[in-house]
């Protein structure tokens, strides 16, 4: 297919799924789409759940295998919609829609950079394409969910909405609840073991604490006390202070390295919600960030946490759109943009998997 028919069939794709609700969780229709689509043309699919998955026609098992990827579940719309966010309205070269932009269009823009290369022969390089379910929560049946399925991966392509410059490195997250014990007693009298004062102390360390190693693209770990919760009643001196630490990990550390340091230095329980979000990154000379160099790409540390995250091989994050778009009421994507992220993902790859 050539690159303006491709084109055209990813903004019809992308017009079906924001028509069609697909919260996470709740993705099965979208995935139907997802694979009625690559079904139309003649691919051969896999599917667990609400994932889809495929390979180039000539896969040969004797080459190592990339991985093209992104999700097609979408938040709720938020209150501040003024229009049917699942009504696909193309005004002003603007495709508005729940999802359009995180990340619809970068989905189908790797779908049509999957097609472009899918009966190719003589390629360096395998294509995986998987199309995931589940990302906006990290849930479990997402990504994670198909990876052991998908065969050894060499790297990967998730796509995010970068404005198709090259998110090299993204941060980790951890979510720690922590509690803080004293003993309980009544406030009028010297009585009990403040829990509270306890928690003050750990407190404070999270806020003052700085870690030896800094990122050299994200600069210091981020470390922010966002909930705190102690007490039933003014007269009762509370045995139990509860609070919630949100982690920014850096690619200097692991997820289990800051843990560690961190039960080291406070006295309360440290309860990670979970460690699956690690932080990730590529190198600089990796040829496909290379490539991307070379056509005028410029790169950057993500914030913003992503299925990369689940990703135990050198990934790359980028995609068309902009992420201050990303749950947005009227949430929209340039059609534009599509197409040029189309051409600009064809054009990364052709260095890699062609050797040219």
């Amino acid at each position: 297919m050539t690159i303006d028919q491709l084109q055209k069939d990813s903004l019809e794709l992308l017009k079906q799924l924001i028509s069609i609700q697909s919260f996470s969780k709740e993705e099965e229709k979208t995935a139907d789409a997802i694979e009625h689509f690559l079904q139309e043309r003649n691919v051969k699919t896999n599917r667990k759940l609400n994932n889809i998955w495929a390979y180039n026609k000539c896969f040969d098992a004797t080459k190592p295998t990339l991985l093209l990827n992104s999700h097609h579940d979408t938040v709720k719309p938020n209150s501040g919609y003024t229009r049917d966010p699942y009504e696909a309205a193309v005004e002003d070269g603007k495709l508005y829609g729940l999802g359009s932009n995180d990340a619809g269009g970068c989905l189908v823009s790797l779908v049509a950079t999957f097609l472009y290369y899918y009966e190719e022969e003589g390629l360096s390089y395998n294509i995986c394409l998987a199309t995931t379910a589940e990302e906006e929560i990290s849930g479990n049946n997402g990504l994670e969910c198909v990876l052991p399925d998908l065969g050894e991966l060499e790297f990967a392509i998730v796509g995010e909405p970068t404005q198709m410059n090259l998110a090299i490195a993204e941060r980790g997250l951890l979510v720690l609840d922590c509690t803080a014990h004293g003993k309980a007693g009544h406030a009028a009298r010297e009585e009990g073991d403040n829990a509270i004062y306890k928690a003050l102390k750990d407190i404070e360390w999270f806020r003052s604490y700085r870690f030896s190693k800094v990122s050299e693209m994200f600069g210091p770990l981020k470390m922010s006390v966002t909930i705190i919760n102690a007490g039933s009643q003014h007269n009762v001196v509370p045995a139990t202070c509860t609070f919630t630490v949100d982690v920014r990990v850096t690619d200097a550390y692991t997820n289990e390295e800051v843990l560690k340091i961190i039960r080291t230095n406070v006295d309360c329980d440290v309860k990670p919600r979970s460690i699956r979000l690690k932080p990730s990154s590529i190198d600089k000379e990796h040829p496909i960030v290379q490539s991307g160099l070379k056509l005028g790409r410029t790169t950057y540390g993500s914030p913003t946490t992503s299925d990369q995250a689940l990703l135990n091989i050198p990934s790359l994050k980028v995609g068309p759109g902009d992420s201050a778009r990303s749950h947005m009421a009227d949430e929209y994507i340039y059609t534009r943009e599509i197409e040029e992220g189309i051409e600009l993902y064809i054009a990364m790859l052709k260095p890699v998997v062609q050797g040219k």
